[in-house]
């Protein structure tokens, strides 16, 4: 294998690069209107007319509302642990330096596809009961893929803190938050951010 290829995807540093969204036009209509709206107060017909299409022929692709938020969920929640799971096959063998990767992945995720992340966030209680527990099943292997890391900095002597589960679930939460408040036109570049946030997660793991 060349020295410069990404085992996952052969093109190192591409969970940090990202284009414009490629949502199909539905759940590109879907996610605007529900970042506006919310799901209850969005309809059909509205996501139909975002779309440029008439209802029957929305319906054709997607049957229901509730069959746009879980495809747009489910698109969400995949693109987040790819990039997580590349972010982690590039970075180096300590869980400091694994533990780095992943957190940047997390802010630029919530930081660049902030409505995505929000609406998947902030939606989930939409969900009926098996959607909700396949969404959640997803947002478990993303939180177990950071738990590990940090459960295996603490018993490498690499972090510190007598918590880890919780100081994994707390930097999860911070990351998970930038998506409610970052905006492009801030005062703050994203490799600000990103730089500020990762000393406050390595501060709430006990990184030496």
């Amino acid at each position: 294998m060349d020295m410069h290829e990404d085992p996952v995807s052969g093109d190192v540093g591409s969970w940090r690069r990202y284009g414009p969204p490629t949502l199909p036009k539905p759940l590109a209509a879907a996610l605007e209107a529900f970042a506006e709206r919310g799901y209850d107060g969005t309809s059909i017909r509205e996501i139909a007319s975002r779309a440029g299409l008439s209802v029957p022929g929305l319906y054709h692709h997607y049957p229901s509302k509730q069959a746009l938020l879980v495809s747009l969920t489910t698109t969400v929640m995949q693109d987040l642990l790819d990039r997580s799971r590349r972010a982690l096959a590039e970075a180096g063998p300590t869980p400091s330096e694994q533990f780095d990767a992943v957190v940047e992945s997390l802010l630029r995720f919530h930081m660049v596809r902030r409505d995505q992340a929000f609406v998947a966030s902030t939606e989930m209680r939409s969900m009926e009961p098996a959607s909700r527990a396949a969404f959640i099943a997803l947002r478990d292997e993303q939180q177990r893929m950071l738990d590990g890391i940090v459960e295996d900095g603490v018993e490498t002597g690499a972090f510190t803190t007598p918590f880890p589960r919780d100081a994994s679930r707390a930097v999860t939460t911070m990351c998970v938050g930038v998506a409610s408040w970052y905006r492009p036109d801030g005062p703050s570049s994203p490799d600000d951010i990103v730089h500020r946030y990762l000393v406050i997660a390595r501060s709430t793991v006990g990184a030496r």
